[in-house]
């Protein structure tokens, strides 16, 4: 069996593996091919499918049960209803012969007598339908495998810090973000709600150019980094969301459009990895990688006060995104460049920041292992994160149905995607302001001097 398929840490013999619960949404028959080494592996050795999830403080012996359960009443009722309908198509037969043969008392005899099998089917095919809808949710329930080297934990409190980068800034002011913005005119917060509500600011001025020059030196610096940039789409389907898991996982924090049954990006990872779907790379072709820029929504709600002030937390932002598409053997290696590339982007803009190595508690649904970057931000005293590098192994391959082929003769095998921010602007905007800020303006770094224009504002 093909490595790709393992649980990480776990030699390649091991019974134990990493699919994890995949339709493609757009059949019945994908369904259940990505759902059968899971299912073997769940029979197999749920208890240790049980305790790798317990990292992520899960109790997953219900769901496994429960799985376990309804794939053997499915796969009996599969049977039973396979039984019937051949029994109903041999009586056919018979019904044929006998009208053939002039026997049409006889014949029409028999049919009365298979009206009781004919409802039995019916009942079995309702039956059968609902145990694989039920046998779907459940697997769908369970979330990614954690990564060998994510701790154990229940919350943000349990997250490790690997390594931290600068000094805290010693201010002459300090003034937060959100009174920066006023005082020079860089965004009108108040506008913004008059326009669409609290959350969707309105960039002005200098803030506007300082915006977009933070873009545009972010994909630049991807580009030389040897990402490709796209240009994707800002609204995707559902089978798009599914394929990178924030169906049926994070529905209620996006963007919904019924009459078109559309969803606005939370992230541009979703359109940029679903260019994928559905292909088998050549191994030749690999890495595929990809940056780009987009407009990101999330309906998420957060707490009050000054956790969700200024662009702390929006409901409409700017983010530039990377994904790395390649072999199993090679994505721990990709993560750890990725992670390498989103910290010299924050040396370079010389912030302070931390990188944290998130517990199984505090992990996304999707991801297998995820390393949060956090810059400090000198007038609100706090930590900011800024961006996220995922591994999601093939978690969303999977259901992606995005495969590579060594070559010719090989059997298609599933690839393993990353993805990180690169960065997500507002957080990084408001740390740049406060940070450099003294008591006539705010300082520009010189890595944005000939994107801005300017290297100052006051």
């Amino acid at each position: 069996m093909c490595q790709s398929f393992l649980y990480p840490g776990l030699k390649p013999n091991s019974s134990r593996q990493n699919i994890i619960f995949s339709p493609v949404a757009s059949a019945a028959g994908d369904f259940y091919f990505y759902t059968m080494l899971l299912l073997s592996a769940i029979r197999n050795d749920a208890a240790g499918i049980v305790q790798d999830l317990a990292k992520r403080n899960l109790d997953a012996q219900p769901i496994v049960d429960r799985i376990l359960e309804l794939n053997a009443s499915r796969r009996s009722t599969q049977v039973e209803a396979e039984s019937a309908q051949a029994e109903a198509k041999q009586i056919a037969k018979q019904i044929g012969q006998l009208f053939q043969s002039g026997k049409a008392n006889q014949a029409n005899a028999l049919k009365e007598e298979t009206q009781a099998l004919k409802l039995r089917i019916q009942d079995l095919v309702r039956e059968l339908e609902a145990l694989e809808t039920q046998e779907k949710e459940a697997l769908l329930s369970l979330p990614n495998t954690p990564d060998a080297l994510v701790p154990a934990g229940n919350s943000e409190a349990d997250n490790i810090t690997i390594s931290t980068w600068g000094k805290k800034p010693v201010l002459t002011a300090n003034k937060p973000h959100w009174d920066l913005t006023e005082i020079y005119g860089l965004i009108d917060f108040e506008r913004g709600v008059k326009i669409a509500g609290a959350g969707f600011p309105v960039y002005t001025g200098r803030g506007a150019r300082l915006q977009r020059a933070l873009i545009q030196w972010f994909l630049d610096q991807n580009a030389e980094a040897g990402y490709t940039e796209v240009i994707p789409p800002f609204f995707v389907n559902e089978a798009s969301a599914f394929g990178t898991g924030q169906l049926p996982d994070k529905e209620g924090q996006m963007y919904h459009m019924p009459v078109d049954n559309l969803y606005a990006i939370p992230t541009a990872e979703i359109p940029i990895t679903n260019m994928l779907r559905d292909e088998i790379l050549a191994s030749k072709d690999l890495p595929v990688k990809y940056t780009a820029h987009s407009p990101c929504f999330r309906r998420e709600a957060g707490s009050y006060g000054k956790d969700v002030r200024g662009l702390n937390r929006l409901h409409q932002f700017e983010k530039v995104e990377i994904v790395c598409v390649d072999k199993p053997e090679k994505s721990a290696a990709h993560l750890d460049e990725m992670v390498s590339h989103v910290g010299s982007l924050l040396e370079s803009l010389g912030l302070h920041y931390r990188i944290l190595r998130l517990c199984g508690g505090d992990l996304g649904f999707a991801a297998s292992i995820t390393y949060d970057f956090e810059v400090w931000s000198a007038a609100q005293e706090r930590w900011l994160e800024v961006s996220s590098v995922s591994n999601f192994k093939t978690y969303q391959s999977s259901r992606l149905k995005l495969r590579y082929r060594e070559d010719a003769q090989s059997k298609p095998a599933l690839c393993h995607t990353l993805n990180g921010s690169s960065l997500a602007l507002p957080r990084v905007l408001a740390a740049l302001l406060e940070n450099f800020q003294d008591a006539t303006g705010i300082d520009i770094p010189d890595v944005l001097h000939p994107y801005t224009g300017f290297k100052r504002i006051q």
